[in-house]
């Protein structure tokens, strides 16, 4: 390779590691356990078994809200979801997952507004004035 390629190169990596954090939407990472109150976090999770695997804790429901975001999976309290789309522009994440219940199938979307890496706003398409915050816990 000649030198001005190599020049060439190595300016287009470099104006592509400068301008990717600002002209690109990040993916959000919502990998975590997620509750509707902050203060409740102990309440709703526990970590059980070897693996020090997250799940919910007896009586969660007592304490508000929450559900576990895997890679490709939504665990709610009574419920498990497969992510069959996903659409992220960095500030709303777009899902429609594949749910199932004790007793049903059912497709879901799920409209998420990110206000910080820790807090979330779920939206409901069709009903303007309901929404539902989660935060992020660290258990």
């Amino acid at each position: 390779m000649r030198v001005s390629q190599k020049a060439a190169l190595a300016a287009a990596m470099l104006s592509g590691a400068i301008l990717a954090p600002f002209g690109q939407a990040r993916a959000t990472d919502l990998t975590g356990a997620w509750a509707t109150s902050a203060d409740e976090c102990k309440n709703v999770f526990v970590r059980k078994g070897k693996a020090n695997q997250t799940t919910f804790a007896p009586m969660s429901e007592v304490h508000g809200g929450g559900f576990i975001a895997e890679q490709n999976r939504l665990i709610g309290r009574t419920a498990k979801c497969t992510i069959k789309a996903k659409k992220d522009d960095g500030q709303t994440v777009n899902i429609v997952a594949s749910c199932a219940t004790d007793i049903m199938l059912s497709s879901v979307q799920f409209q998420l507004n990110v206000v910080n890496q820790d807090k979330i706003q779920r939206l409901f398409p069709g009903m303007p004035d309901m929404e539902i915050y989660y935060y992020r816990c660290q258990l």
